[in-house]
């Protein structure tokens, strides 16, 4: 099991915790906007690090981006496992023909 596969499964046990106990728990708590809104800041952290060029500052809040996005997922029932099933649908299918076929 991958760091990133633990980590999202980790975030499906605190869905049901007791938010005062869990960071993770009270992000779910507030329900999927307020994780959509959260990842949308650390999306934004990141990009600033990407232009900045910090290589140390950019890992550190990418590592910020995929806990949110999977936190954000987890709001609304989507899996780490259905991400990565569709990733693999997508292999070797051309990038300009993957955005072509979706509309």
């Amino acid at each position: 099991m991958t760091a990133l596969e633990r980590l999202a499964a980790t975030i499906a046990t605190r869905k049901g915790a007791d938010p005062d106990g869990s960071w993770t728990a009270k992000l779910l708590a507030k329900g999927p906007e307020k994780c959509a809104e959260k990842f949308g800041e650390e999306a934004v952290e990141a990009v600033i690090e990407a232009v900045k060029g910090d290589r140390a500052r950019l890992t550190a809040e990418a590592a910020d981006v995929l806990y949110h996005l999977l936190v954000m997922l987890a709001a609304r029932e989507v899996t780490l496992a259905d991400v990565l099933a569709e990733l693999e649908r997508r292999e070797g299918t051309s990038g300009i023909a993957e955005k072509a076929a979706r509309g």
